[in-house]
């Protein structure tokens, strides 16, 4: 077989390096090795990209996912709770509304009640709202409220979580119930971020916030 090289002149086919003389041989056995080579480097990195081991699911995704969010989201209201003033407990925005201690109680009030029921279990605690005042004591009634839904997670499970009970006089899922709670607890974090804002408090959600980019 022979190529024509632009009708000029004439090669033969293949080149003499591919065979024949040792020279040849070993030009031909380098470049065999370096296409090898080049040929074997994507199924190295493909397999490296398979390298890192999935992470393992969680027993009760459903249930894992509820206690996740209602940890960030009760985080966020104890935070607000610690960061207002004690001078401030008493201030409210208008005449209609709750206290902001009031507020804190009532959040701590709803955490019992809510998460008792989720747990099939008498209210342990009631009226905080109206009996406690001063910020320690609220602030330590919120968080042994946390505490008690925290607990209603730790012994539920996607299955037991699927048991219905009252609530409202609507049949609802435990898990219901405790997303719920979640639900309360972040509408009442909104009301405590209108008192931090108007008493020119930043609110936990807000703190260390990335700069605006220069314009």
């Amino acid at each position: 077989m022979r190529i024509v090289d632009c009708g000029c002149s004439e090669a033969p086919w293949p080149p003499a390096m591919w065979h024949d003389s040792a020279k040849g041989v070993s030009m031909n056995k380098r470049l065999s090795f370096a296409f090898a080579t080049l040929m074997l480097v994507p199924v190295v990195l493909l397999g490296q990209e398979k390298a890192p081991a999935q992470s393992t699911a969680p027993a009760n995704p459903i249930t894992a996912s509820e206690k996740g969010f209602y940890s960030f989201v009760s985080g966020a209201v104890v935070g607000a709770a610690q960061k207002m003033p004690e001078a401030n407990y008493s201030f409210k925005p208008t005449p209609e509304v709750r206290t902001f201690g009031q507020l804190v109680g009532h959040v701590a009030d709803a955490s019992y009640s809510f998460c008792s029921q989720a747990m099939g279990e008498a209210n342990p605690v009631k009226d905080i709202e109206k009996t406690k005042t001063s910020k320690a004591d609220l602030v330590a009634a919120l968080k042994d409220g946390v505490a008690y839904c925290n607990k209603a997670f730790d012994s539920m499970t996607d299955a037991k979580g699927s048991e219905m009970v009252k609530l409202f006089n609507f049949n609802l899922a435990k898990l219901t119930v405790l997303s719920i709670n979640t639900a309360h607890t972040d509408e009442h974090y909104g009301n405590m971020v209108t008192y931090l804002r108007l008493k020119g408090i930043v609110p936990p959600t807000s703190e260390n916030q990335p700069a605006p980019a220069p314009k």
